[in-house]
């Protein structure tokens, strides 16, 4: 796939599942909260031998929470630092405020033997579709929907720094939707936002 393309699709896919590993333990002790909170939530489905599940609930107020209260690595009370390096010059506060600017369409389409990646806006969302055709025997297939208010969020504190705290608050005010989904010949995982405290 495209490389700058495919490093932020899958730096986005990256930070859902940071999320989801920073607050799943968290989340057990919890207890389930009532009304009209939003839900973030991860299904991961295996078909292979082991027959693996993961799901994750997660209350927005509490992953804004705990996301603050991480420091680790490259990742700092709910901000992410992205070096120079990572984005391969691309200037992503400048990218998103042309995407912003223009009218809903397909930006990138880009179709070879091992990948097909597509890059759009439509009603208020970006779009990323990637067909890895090399992965297994089967084809890997991400889609990506995020609402451009949370990618503006991302991008609140520079660009060297994307904010995953400001992006999950925006989240709060977006309606149920997927985020992201992936499949492959094995694995299937989902994450989408509703107002329902369980993924089933």
């Amino acid at each position: 796939m495209n490389r700058r393309v495919g490093k932020i699709t899958f730096g986005l896919l990256a930070a859902v599942m940071l999320l989801a590993t920073a607050t799943v333990k968290t989340v057990a002790a919890q207890t389930a909260s009532s009304g009209d909170e939003r839900w973030l939530h991860v299904r991961v489905d295996s078909t292979n031998s082991s027959g693996d599940t993961v799901r994750v609930n997660v209350p927005i107020s509490l992953a804004e929470k705990v996301l603050g209260a991480v420091d680790h690595e490259r990742f700092h009370h709910g901000r992410i630092s992205v070096g120079h390096g990572d984005l391969n010059g691309v200037d992503l506060r400048s990218m998103l405020d042309a995407v912003r600017a223009s009218k809903d369409g397909e930006f990138v389409t880009v179709a070879t033997r091992d990948e097909d990646v597509r890059v759009a806006k439509q009603n208020g969302l970006l779009l990323i579709h990637a067909i890895d055709k090399h992965s297994s025997k089967e084809s890997q297939n991400v889609e990506v929907k995020i609402p451009l208010n949370v990618v503006d969020a991302l991008l609140t504190h520079g660009d060297h720094e994307l904010d995953i705290v400001a992006a999950i608050r925006a989240l709060s005010s977006s309606g149920d939707t997927e985020l992201v989904s992936v499949k492959d010949g094995n694995n299937t995982v989902r994450v989408w936002l509703d107002t329902k405290s369980s993924s089933d």
